[in-house]
């Protein structure tokens, strides 16, 4: 007996729902950076291992991806199944609820492999809320050519007042060549990042130990000094547009002789298929000055799931995946050991990556020697050398980063940037009833 054309619709229907129940779409929100880039392009082999989990993705640039999540998971908007964050949001969303714990991981993903700095920077009281894609310190580049050239030798650990002399002598701006390059972008975690670890390195800190602020003292006034007069004399110009991706490019065209930034870019000036001073690259530690705490950051870009998710257990999935083991298998067997993400897996610095990546032992050393704890000279209430975890650092962090991004393009002096931060944080601070 032949199916009549209603029953056959009836079944095409039913064989399409099916179909669409089967398959689950994933939302994936991340940052435009090349790691993340080259994780999108690869994500290709995780789904063809899994045909039921489709990847849609939502690349974007990195203040506006911190702006589009915390406004999306503050209001449990539910637009994304999973989230790139880094510590200062794992600490916060995950003591919040906001967050799925990461846990039952299956036992070849090596949890005991990550580095446990990196794993309790992603946990809030021994539950982990994300896994780490790639973990970072900040370190000192350097081109070795010119520093020949021009008969100067880059110390192991210099100073920040070292660098400055080095970046003076080495500018040439009829030639497009600038001494050094550092962050300007206004942001919490872009200028505020960099700027904050020079001041830490000069002895200053966010808050003393009852919540005031500190930008009245000397140490901000001389770091902020400091960092604004050598931008000015060695730095390039719209200095103030410059994050991380866009000093990246300025260093690999060969404009920048000296650029401290994440460790997490050695394995991109080293690339010769985007650096042009790929073999003339020195690496050194971030540089220190009245002292060497707080003066280089930990930070870990990682993989969360929202509570909100509709699809977590294809989310945790996928997760896992592309911060596992086999994920930087991948990567070393499609573009080179050299940049398999870094800072995150003990079993990454193997004899072949060491050897592979110049950029390998000072990214190491420094992600050990880093310490959340004590970030600065003197004692402080808060957790984070680049940041301070507390909810309302966000805000703050983005409007100072505003004020120093003035100061540096004459808009406003040092001291009245200064000023302003001053006003503006104990303002702040004082509206969300700090000390507590």
């Amino acid at each position: 007996m032949q199916p009549t054309a209603k029953a056959l619709l009836a079944l095409t229907c039913m064989t399409l729902s099916s179909v669409s129940l089967g398959a689950q779409t994933l939302t994936i929100a991340t940052v435009n950076n090349s790691d993340m880039i080259r994780m999108q392009k690869l994500s290709k082999t995780f789904e063809t291992e899994h045909p039921d989990i489709k990847l849609n993705w939502v690349v974007l640039e990195e203040n506006v991806l911190r702006q589009r999540l915390t406004t999306d998971i503050a209001t449990q908007g539910g637009q994304f199944d999973v989230l790139t964050i880094g510590m200062y949001e794992a600490a916060l969303w995950g003591a919040k609820g906001w967050l799925e714990p990461m846990k039952d991981l299956p036992a070849s993903y090596a949890l005991d492999d990550v580095f446990p700095s990196v794993r309790e920077g992603l946990s809030v009281k021994g539950s982990l809320y994300a896994l780490p894609f790639y973990a970072e310190s900040s370190i000192t580049y350097y081109r070795t050519d010119l520093f020949k050239d021009a008969g100067l030798t880059m110390p192991e650990r210099p100073t920040w007042e070292q660098i400055a002399g080095f970046a003076e002598k080495l500018t040439n701006k009829d030639k497009e060549q600038y001494g050094i390059c550092l962050r300007g972008k206004a942001g919490w975690g872009e200028n505020m990042a960099l700027i904050t670890t020079v001041a830490n390195a000069y002895g200053a800190r966010w808050f003393d130990e009852q919540w005031k602020p500190e930008f009245s003292g000397p140490e901000w006034k001389n770091a902020l000094n400091f960092y604004v007069d050598t931008m000015k004399k060695s730095g390039p110009p719209g200095a103030s547009s410059n994050g991380f991706n866009e000093n990246l490019a300025l260093f690999n065209s060969g404009k920048c002789a000296i650029w401290v930034d994440a460790s997490v870019a050695g394995s991109f000036v080293t690339d010769k298929t985007q650096s042009k001073v790929a073999d003339h690259v020195g690496f050194t530690y971030a540089p220190h000055q009245v002292t060497d705490k707080g003066s280089a950051w930990l930070y870990s870009w990682a993989l969360a799931i929202p509570t909100s998710s509709k699809a977590k257990d294809a989310a945790k999935e996928f997760s896992a995946w592309a911060t596992s083991k086999e994920y930087g298998e991948l990567v070393a067997k499609t573009d080179g050991i050299a940049n398999v993400p870094p800072g995150t897996r003990a079993s990454t610095y193997s004899e072949a990556y060491m050897s592979a990546a110049p950029f390998a032992k000072v990214t190491l050393e420094s992600l050990k020697a880093a310490d959340p704890s004590k970030p600065s000279l003197k004692p402080v209430p808060y957790i984070g050398i680049q940041l301070v975890t507390i909810p309302e650092f966000q805000g703050i962090g983005t409007q100072v980063g505003k004020l120093f991004s003035a100061a540096l393009i004459g808009q406003t002096t040092v001291d009245q940037a200064l000023a302003a931060a001053q006003q503006t944080t104990e303002r702040e601070m004082k509206r969300a009833g700090y000390p507590k």
